[in-house]
């Protein structure tokens, strides 16, 4: 066999070769091409299966979203009528703490009138009771501070301020160092007086007066209505200071007790 035979039989059997290669390959392509269309087939079966399901999911999902929407505005709604509600009660308690600070203001001036009234009753019947002794430096007799002093008071029972205030005024000029015992009597019902015509700042000023005069007997009296005028003005921070300051000063006053009460009515507002 030539030599040339022989390179044609080779060049034949690697073509026979890579023509049954390529043949084997190409089955094994279309086989995995069958595999993948089944595979395929078989996902839009699922699809096709679960498809309804799935839109029925989305609608529900939206239904709910819609209800949780409304669940939402509803309740709002209702917290903002839960809030007004709050507003309102919050106002309510604020007209009735002034309400109750209105009254207490009240109470405190009806039982002011009960003590004045008694105490200048009791004034009035020692006076008339009693000899007044006076010094010589006094510019009125004793006959007229007297007279004078009882003058005013009854005009003051009448409720003729203004004249009491004349008559007052006019004692507590005559007998500067308390020398007939009446002076700082006067004294405290000057502010007494401009109390009861509600000038309460005017009072406070008189008040304070009273514990100028030596041997005074109405500081606790003044002491307490400070208190009093305070309350009345809506100054509470210095009413309590004044009803602590008659406790301190004071601890056998006949006024402590009120003076206690009326500091816990405050604290309490």
């Amino acid at each position: 066999m030539s030599h040339q035979k022989i390179q044609k039989y080779i060049v034949v059997f690697f073509i026979l070769l890579t023509s049954l290669f390529s043949q084997g390959e190409l089955k094994s392509l279309e086989a995995q091409i069958k595999r993948e269309r089944v595979r395929i087939d078989s996902l839009e079966t699922h699809f096709n299966i679960l498809l309804p399901n799935l839109l029925q999911a989305l609608k529900a999902t939206d239904s709910l979203t819609k209800s949780m929407v409304a669940s939402n505005i509803a309740l709002m709604n209702r917290i903002n009528k839960n809030e007004n509600k709050i507003q309102l009660l919050e106002d309510n308690a604020g007209s009735t703490d002034s309400t109750n600070f209105e009254i207490l203001a009240k109470l405190v001036m009806i039982e002011n009138k009960i003590v004045t009234l008694t105490n200048s009753f009791s004034e009035m019947y020692n006076l008339k009771s009693e000899k007044i002794i006076i010094a010589p430096t006094v510019k009125v007799s004793p006959s007229e501070y007297k007279e004078i002093y009882i003058e005013a008071m009854s005009n003051y029972h009448k409720g003729n301020y203004e004249e009491a205030i004349q008559g007052f005024s006019v004692l507590v000029v005559s007998d500067p160092n308390n020398e007939i015992k009446l002076a700082d009597n006067s004294q405290y019902w000057l502010a007494e007086c401009y109390y009861s015509l509600k000038n309460y700042k005017r009072s406070i000023t008189e008040f304070k007066k009273v514990s100028r005069f030596p041997s005074s007997d109405k500081d606790a009296d003044a002491q307490l209505k400070l208190g009093h005028a305070f309350l009345s003005m809506g100054d509470l921070d210095k009413a309590r200071e004044a009803y602590q300051d008659l406790i301190d000063q004071y601890p056998n006053s006949e006024y402590r007790h009120v003076a206690w009460e009326t500091i816990k009515q405050i604290t309490t507002e």
